[in-house]
């Protein structure tokens, strides 16, 4: 299945780092260094990201889950956007060996609906899936520049994502459309009531892609802890890792 996973860190709680659509475990690297002397870190690039790009492994959430299961040890699981989504679908159906989630600016469902009013606008994840069809390198520099609205420096950050999105090469297109399905139809909600591990959940006060209240929320409905981070976007741990880390803490200590 090709699915490629790095190990850093030489701490003794083990935790699998699962980044965000069209992203790769190399944007992860703020929050890995600084929770390498705590852990140690299996970072995986999901199918068809990054150095997984030629994976066969479909993106769905729970396929992924049980791939990544039989991959890396039991361990706690931090996932970022998307891959906020897959940590979930583990933590609800492999509780043996996800012993801990960890949610950064993730949703357990992405579209606003009437039962749903804190999700995005769905005509946002409708238009995605056009212009990937027929703009596919401008609709990831788009995808780019919304996930640094709000942070302190959006600029800077849209640079450095820019610089950082490529580095493992091009997203693979099918793929990419996979996870759009999935920002479409996924809905998790009905689980986290009975989520059997601790859990914290983390949000960039300015996130204009996941609104906070979605994860005020699920941290409500799985017992689990909440935190904003006040001045950071979508993506706070460019600028905020070890406030992230900290509001991880309670997940981190939980582990035995």
């Amino acid at each position: 299945m090709n699915l490629h996973i790095e190990t850093h860190g030489h701490g003794e709680i083990p935790v699998v780092i699962l980044h965000g659509w069209a992203m790769h475990g190399g944007m992860m690297e703020p929050l890995c260094e600084v929770l390498a002397d705590r852990c140690t870190l299996h970072v995986v690039d999901l199918p068809g990201h990054g150095y997984s790009r030629d994976s066969t492994l479909p993106l769905e959430p729970s396929a992924c889950a049980e791939a990544i299961a039989r991959m890396t040890p039991a361990a706690i699981w931090i996932g970022w956007s998307l891959g906020g989504l897959i940590a979930m679908t583990g933590a609800m159906e492999l509780p043996h060996h996800v012993r801990g989630l960890g949610v950064i600016d993730g949703t357990p469902k992405f579209s606003r609906g009437e039962d749903w009013p804190h999700g995005s606008d769905p005509k946002l994840v409708r238009q995605l899936a056009t212009d990937l069809e027929t703009d596919y390198h401008g609709t990831l520099e788009r995808f780019i520049a919304l996930e640094a609205m709000g942070s302190r420096d959006p600029m800077a950050e849209v640079r450095h994502l820019r610089n950082l999105i490529f580095q493992r090469g091009e997203p693979n297109l099918r793929v990419l459309q996979e996870g759009i399905r999935i920002l479409e139809t996924a809905d998790r909600r009905a689980g986290l009531a009975n989520l059997a591990v601790p859990s914290a959940w983390i949000v960039g006060h300015r996130d204009r892609i996941v609104p906070p209240a979605a994860m005020a929320w699920s941290a409500e409905q799985s017992r689990g802890s909440y935190a904003e981070i006040a001045h950071a976007g979508h993506a706070p741990f460019f600028g905020y890792a070890g406030d992230v880390a900290n509001a991880l803490a309670p997940v981190l200590d939980s582990f035995r």
